[in-house]
Parts: C-alpha cells; sequence; structure tokens
C-alpha cells in the first residue's frame, strides 16, 4: 500500500516552491481540502481530545489539524514503506507538541499499534486500498474505536453504482489502470461494513472536487 503522493510543482503557487522544497513529499490534494475538513472537524471532535489517522501520507494534515485543534492529540500512522518520510515531513512542517510521533500501522497487520482510540480519521485511502483490506480496515476500526466514538472518512464514493460527476468516473478508471484492485468504493458496502462493527451513519457532507466526508458513530454499548 502506498500513501504518499509525489510534488506536483505544476498544480502549487510560488508561495509554495520554498514549502515544498523542505518536504520529501507534498500532496495538493492536502492542500485543497484540508481547510473544508477542519470546518467539520472543528464542530464534530468538539469536546474531543484523541485522534488516530490511518495513513497520515505526506504529514500536511496531521500537522495543519493539530496546530488548528490543540485540544487534540492527533496520531498519524503510515505504513512501514512510508513511515521514515512521514517522520521526515513532520520535522520539516514544524509539527506541534500535539502531533505525537508517527506508528506503523497497515491494515493487514494482525495486531494494530494501539489497543483502543477515542476517534479516527483518513483521508482519501480507501479507493486505494483493496477491497479486501478495506474489510480489515473496518475490522480494524471495530476492535479500536471505544463506546460513542466517531470514524471519519473523506474521499470520492458512488452511489447506488452511480458516480456522483464524470471526473470521479475518469478517476476510477485510472486507478483501475494503476491497479485493477483499486477503485472508487459504493457507498452502500461501505456502510455496511461499518454497520457490522456497530457503527452508525451520522454524517454524510458532499465536499469540494466531487468528494464526500463520512461520519460515523461507534453505539454505546459494544457486543462482544
Amino acid at each position: 500500500m502506498k500513501w504518499l503522493f509525489p510534488i506536483d510543482r505544476h498544480a502549487i503557487s510560488r508561495d509554495f516552491i520554498q514549502f515544498t522544497k523542505r518536504m520529501k513529499y507534498f500532496s495538493q490534494a492536502c492542500e485543497n481540502n484540508k481547510q473544508p475538513i477542519l470546518e467539520i472537524l472543528k464542530r464534530v471532535l468538539k469536546g474531543c481530545h484523541q485522534v488516530l489517522e490511518i495513513g497520515s501520507g505526506s504529514g500536511q494534515h496531521a500537522v495543519y489539524f493539530g496546530k488548528q485543534l490543540p485540544h487534540l492529540t492527533w496520531q498519524p500512522t503510515e505504513t512501514l514503506e512510508g513511515i521514515a518520510i512521514l517522520k521526515e515531513n513532520l520535522v520539516s512542517l514544524s509539527a506541534p507538541s500535539n502531533v505525537l510521533t508517527p506508528l506503523v500501522l497497515d491494515v493487514n497487520q494482525p495486531l494494530w499499534p494501539l489497543d483502543s482510540v477515542a476517534n479516527i480519521f483518513s483521508a482519501n485511502t480507501l479507493h486505494i486500498l483493496a477491497w479486501e483490506e478495506v474489510e480489515l480496515f473496518f475490522k480494524g476500526v471495530g476492535a479500536l474505536l471505544k463506546p460513542k466514538g466517531l470514524l471519519c472518512v473523506y474521499g470520492p464514493f458512488r452511489y447506488q453504482g452511480n458516480y456522483t460527476s464524470l471526473s470521479n468516473a475518469e478517476f476510477d478508471s485510472w486507478l483501475k489502470a494503476q491497479d485493477v484492485e483499486r477503485g472508487i468504493r459504493d457507498f452502500e458496502a461501505v456502510n455496511t461494513l461499518a454497520e457490522e462493527q456497530g457503527l452508525e451513519l451520522k454524517e454524510d457532507y458532499a465536499m469540494p472536487a466531487n468528494n464526500q466526508f463520512l461520519i460515523w458513530q461507534r453505539s454505546e454499548k459494544i457486543n462482544s
């Protein structure tokens, strides 16, 4: 699995050139979506204290949300392949003290590196994972997430088998050309996986660039 994005200098203004030179990897998508995501996180994570981020990639989200939401302890994670670069980027971006040292987390691991967590965030990951890994993602979430905890997932989805835009259909074709196991996921199938882990969909926000921000909450009582 790869979460990291190569620097795309064609999509970056001159103001970002020095900024990106300090980083091993840069995601323009993170720069574009961080503010809309933040506006929702401010509301749904008000009064919360801990977030586990699955697939932190370049670390841009971790640093930005950590700075903007100082009441949260933000735990970034990455696969073994990407953890060293993530760590370097967090140093380059001057991550605040509430952003913790990244942990290695691969959904294929039989044991994840935490016993429990209050809230979970993940952006632009489910369409990169193979479907079997998406299933493991939700099983891992089910094993870690505390009662009443939130799972916040950002990215593109299909609804009733339909794309929300032509650009998403084209993006899905591009994903499958890179790896046949990748692809934009059906909301209904993903929601079923969430429900199997005792999660109830609370919000489905339409976001810029034809993305969605899905918020699930764990049941107050967890069946053993």
